[in-house]
């Protein structure tokens, strides 16, 4: 019975090798897909901050060109009135 108890034991410890070969390459393709999902969600993120930022800076440089114009109106009222060129209402 030994002599046929050792081909079984290899046989067994063979399946149980392949069988925890099996769960680590599992477990690393399912490591590497939560990875490639955190890198995709950062990249996402990433592009709606530079959105949000960009929106931010068109509204700012807006508000700028409307002070400069309504300052440019003021100057030029100033000048009219004293030249003596303003319009009376």
């Amino acid at each position: 019975m030994s002599s046929m108890q050792q081909p079984l034991n290899a046989g067994q410890a063979q399946g149980q090798g392949e069988a925890k070969a099996e769960e680590w390459m599992q477990s690393t393709q399912d490591t590497a897909n939560q990875a490639r999902n955190m890198t995709s969600d950062a990249a996402q993120s990433a592009k709606e901050s530079a959105q949000h930022g960009k929106e931010q800076s068109a509204g700012f440089i807006q508000q700028t060109g409307e002070q400069v114009m309504n300052m440019a109106h003021g100057a030029m009222d100033s000048v009219k009135s004293t030249l003596g060129m303003k319009e009376k209402k």
